[in-house]
């Protein structure tokens, strides 16, 4: 910090509770995923289970009335977490999720799986933006894409683990129901952790703004303002993020994104089980090979915009989605060939690659204009509402790839489903491309 004129010396206390609130909210997001992923880890147990019949179309309708509730939640809960903050947000949302995880273990009809699955997305959609708002208020801007990379990796780490415990406990048991119990119960777990230990900004403590402990200018929504009067939680600082040009291109841009990433999400276990003939467990750990690359992705994203780029984020976002392009275009066909030359054991490994690869040149984007952008244009008093109205937009898009995906690979085969899936991620780079050296503006 010494590099910087005006920088405090380095406080113990002030370092503490940075890494303490890092972790927390870490560990709060990676949570959020054990309950997301239960359904589609289920969706094979469920499809051998005659007292419970769903076909490809209904778990993809279901899977949309989820993708809708999550998509309209980030605009509402965005909002509320400049509103209300981090804290009220997220302990409410994290619980009724809980809830909604027994729920669907316990549903004995279809109908009630689907309500509590809506409430399930509206509950998940509480998390990403207040959580990342609460990061900005103890990270600044030099070191946040560094930052943000290490954080991002809770939803790359969360998804992964969270597709295993949820495959392998229902193997357990013998029971697709305990694919929802068991994660259920380890988030309320996680629930009274942050209870416990998380804290809104460094003022909740005693501690001075993070600008002034780093001595770097406030960043502003407008040009034209002052941070003064941009006030945290009012409708116009609210207003001012939504309407900022670079915001609505960001939103944009992952809403072409997101269907690519819900789609391995949510049917690349039922893709590995059909191709190969793998059960929950199996299958899920071929396909975790897409999470698991997200921890390196996202931390690559985070060193190279902030070391390489000079805290630029697009980039680094531009050239891994134009590179992902190539690979959804040869994805299908490239299994495929694996499969019927050299067999299902090669086929195994030449999925797990093909997904790591989807996974690691997805998620440099994916964290980064979510994440370490939304903040950067947003600021930290409009970080939520920016995150909120991003990853809304993204959620939109996420409603083709999640609930359209088993529709289309029903009707046109798997091909067509990651060519579609191309095509968006291309298009998603050239929207991006002309803001290649776009930083936020900031007022001393």
């Amino acid at each position: 910090m010494s590099e910087h004129k005006g920088a405090m010396a380095k406080d113990p206390k002030y370092e503490f509770w940075r890494w303490n609130v890092f972790i927390i909210t870490w560990l709060a997001y990676a949570g959020f995923y054990l309950t997301r992923l239960s359904f589609s880890v289920a969706k094979v147990g469920i499809a051998e289970d005659p007292d419970f019949v769903l076909s490809k179309g209904m778990m993809g309708a279901i899977d949309g009335i989820y993708l809708t509730a999550y998509a309209l939640g980030q605009f509402i809960w965005g909002m509320s977490g400049d509103k209300l903050g981090t804290r009220k947000v997220i302990l409410v949302g994290m619980f009724v999720s809980v809830i909604a995880g027994f729920g669907m273990g316990a549903s004995p009809i279809v109908q009630l799986f689907g309500v509590f699955y809506c409430i399930q997305g509206l509950c998940q959609s509480t998390g990403w933006a207040p959580l990342t708002k609460n990061v900005s208020y103890w990270f600044s801007q030099r070191e946040r894409g560094v930052v943000m990379g290490w954080w991002c990796t809770n939803y790359a780490i969360g998804g992964a683990v969270a597709a295993v415990v949820a495959g392998y406990v229902a193997d357990y048991f013998g029971d697709w129901r305990y694919a929802f119990y068991g994660p259920a119960f380890l988030l309320l777990i996680i629930w009274v952790l942050f209870l416990l230990r998380q804290k809104n900004r460094p003022a909740d403590v005693g501690l001075p703004t993070i600008e002034k402990y780093h001595g770097e200018p406030e960043a502003v929504v407008d040009v034209h303002s002052k941070p003064a009067e941009e006030k945290e939680g009012s409708w116009k600082t609210i207003k001012a993020v939504i309407k900022n040009p670079m915001i609505l291109r960001l939103g944009l841009v992952y809403f072409l994104m997101k269907p690519t990433r819900y789609a391995i999400l949510f049917w690349s276990v039922a893709y590995v089980s059909e191709k190969l003939g793998t059960k929950m467990g199996d299958s899920a750990l071929i396909a975790m090979c897409f999470q698991l690359a997200g921890p390196a992705s996202v931390l690559a994203g985070g060193y190279l915009s902030d070391k390489v780029f000079q805290s630029r984020r697009m980039p680094p976002s531009v050239i891994a989605l134009i590179a992902l392009a190539g690979v959804l275009f040869f994805f299908s066909p490239m299994a495929d060939y694996a499969l019927a030359n050299f067999g299902p054991t090669a086929c195994k490994w030449a999925l797990a690659g093909l997904f790591g690869s989807i996974g690691f040149l997805l998620y440099i984007p994916d964290s980064l204009v979510s994440g370490t952008a939304a903040i950067d244009f947003g600021t930290k008093k409009g970080a939520s509402t920016a995150a909120g109205f991003i990853n809304g937009c993204g959620s939109i898009g996420a409603i083709a790839g999640g609930s359209l995906a088993g529709w289309v690979a029903q009707e046109h085969g798997w091909n067509v489903v990651f060519v579609v899936l191309g095509v968006s991620v291309l298009l998603a780079g050239l929207v991006l491309l002309p803001k290649w050296n776009a930083v936020p503006a900031t007022k001393k």
